[in-house]
């Protein structure tokens, strides 16, 4: 209900499956097995800047030695998948690789910032793990995801589906003393790298041969197969109710396969997608009278009227115009599906 990023697991996202299982699994093998080691990966500013341990920048950003801070990590790298669909495995990976580079200069600088206007040492403080580009996705999270309202409580307070990934942000964000400056520094970075201040995509980006070696060697590791479609009915259900939800299903799937045969077309020949004939007019359902045996047929029902408001929500995304007006009435006004429609393939 409050994710936005779609419900296919980590299909098409082995970066993001990479990232969850490497690291949770080694900060688990360090917490439980391995406490003695814990001390190499510890992240340690003032033995950077004064025994010149440079590879605690590495180590010490990488893992994370707080299992709540692991958990809540992982699951935050989980909903963020969506942006590794939307572009592809090299660019999220720049993304990450920008953000925690950047992020490592403004940490540094922040400690500093504070340790002459406060007098506070807080370079020996900071949380260890790969944390920085994890508040650094907020920042396209916020500004490419559409908010979409799911219950209104308390009057003018409501819940969205990005709700649930702000406060395990912020459960993020308060889980240590000194954890808000690695939260600062990703922000700035994530603003700095979706900005392009400087063209660091240009110099803070994964080469393509680097990308292509990856993708022969650990992608198929970390590949995940496309999730079955089918979904569970409830064994209470009647055989109309089974039925019913029976065609429903079919239809999106019907809808999902035309669309994403549609989409593979454009790509290789350019253009608007007919969307008049990937998406006909609903056909006409027939209801089973059981007491009479007699069929009748339903009307099919006007075009909807569609919001410029999600239109425009859509178009923010990068999408056509006229792939979202078709794609929202295709889904019936549900800006939640047609998003998911548009991203997921």
């Amino acid at each position: 209900m409050f994710t936005s990023t779609g419900s296919s697991g980590l299909y098409k996202a082995p970066l993001s499956k990479s990232l969850l299982l490497v690291p949770s699994a080694l900060s688990l093998l360090l917490t439980l097995l391995l406490p003695h080691c814990q001390r190499f990966f510890v992240y340690d500013l003032q033995a950077v800047k004064d025994d010149f341990q440079i590879w605690r920048l590495i180590c010490g950003r990488i893992i994370c030695l707080d299992l709540k801070d692991t958990f809540c990590s992982s699951l935050l790298i989980y909903n963020f998948r969506i942006f590794e669909r939307r572009y592809g495995s090299r660019k999220f990976a720049s993304f990450l690789l920008g953000s925690w580079v950047l992020s490592a200069l403004v940490e540094f600088i922040l400690v500093e910032a504070v340790r002459y206007s406060f007098g506070i040492a807080a370079a020996r403080n900071l949380p260890s793990g790969f944390l920085a580009p994890v508040f650094a996705l907020f920042v396209p999270f916020y500004c490419s995801i559409p908010r979409v309202q799911v219950a209104q409580i308390l009057g003018p307070l409501s819940i969205t589906n990005k709700t649930l990934i702000y406060i395990l942000g912020l459960q993020l964000f308060t889980s240590g003393s000194y954890i808000w400056i690695v939260a600062i520094s990703g922000l700035v970075s994530g603003i700095c790298y979706n900005s392009n201040v400087l063209r660091v995509h240009q110099v803070l980006c994964i080469p393509s041969w680097m990308a292509k070696f990856f993708s022969w060697t650990l992608e198929p590791i970390f590949a995940s197969s496309e999730p079955a479609t089918e979904a569970r009915i409830g064994m209470g259900a009647t055989v109309d109710i089974q039925r019913q939800q029976r065609m429903e299903l079919l239809d999106r799937q019907l809808m999902l396969s035309q669309f994403a045969q549609a989409r593979r077309q454009r790509q290789q020949q350019g253009g608007m997608i007919n969307w008049n004939r990937l998406f006909p007019p609903l056909r006409q359902r027939r209801n089973i009278n059981y007491q009479d045996g007699r069929r009748s047929e339903q009307q099919a029902s006007p075009p909807l009227e569609v919001s410029e408001e999600q239109v425009a929500r859509l178009m923010e995304m990068g999408f056509s115009r006229g792939d979202a007006l078709e794609a929202l009435r295709a889904s019936n006004n549900d800006l939640n599906v047609a998003t998911n429609f548009l991203l997921q393939h």
